[in-house]
């Protein structure tokens, strides 16, 4: 599964939202200024950035919408992705900047970045959509870890999340398992 470069790097954007909320593994790591202020040093935005309160608490509201995009399937997104659109006033425009290549912004730049990110999510699960590609927008199969994820494996067989050691725990988990089964 290939998603050009702006999708892909939205969609980690996404991902990486969506796990700042609290969840079995932790709790909100996104609640000041400066927590906002280190997101976006992974998660790059050009255009107006205040990193204040308000903009705090206006992406932190976003979080709860985002989250939504896991609990449906690809028919069950569409009104999801729509509203979004509808609501972040979406006008979509070739832009190129930076290191980046023609790609699209769909807000001005001047709008709320909550605004710009909920456009950007939105402007990305439509291509997870079109692609027929939505059986990837995964939650962690780790029985004590609800963090989301999106498979890019080549076979979409991955099923644990990229943000604790879930895999590995996983498997230490089973080995015991086995060998507490062979030696009873």
């Amino acid at each position: 599964m290939v998603f050009i470069h702006d999708t892909k790097r939205t969609l980690m954007m996404v991902v990486d939202l969506v796990n700042t909320l609290p969840g079995y593994d932790g709790e909100d790591t996104l609640q000041t200024p400066a927590d906002l202020s280190r997101f976006l040093e992974s998660n790059p935005y050009t255009g107006v950035i205040r990193a204040d309160e308000q903009e705090v608490a206006a992406v932190r509201e976003l979080r709860d919408r985002l989250h939504e995009l896991w609990h449906v399937d690809r028919e069950g997104a569409v009104p999801l992705v729509n509203r979004m659109l509808a609501d972040g006033e979406a006008l979509p425009r070739l832009v190129i900047h930076d290191d980046y290549d023609w790609h699209i912004h769909a807000t001005s730049d001047d709008s709320p970045l909550a605004t710009r990110m909920m456009v950007e999510a939105a402007m990305a699960f439509i291509d997870v959509i079109r692609s027929d590609e939505y059986d990837r927008v995964r939650t962690c199969s780790a029985d004590d870890c609800d963090a989301v994820y999106i498979d890019y494996s080549k076979n979409g067989s991955k099923r644990y999340c990229d943000t604790g050691n879930c895999g590995n725990r996983m498997n230490v988990i089973a080995y015991r398992a086995r060998k507490a089964r062979e030696t009873a």
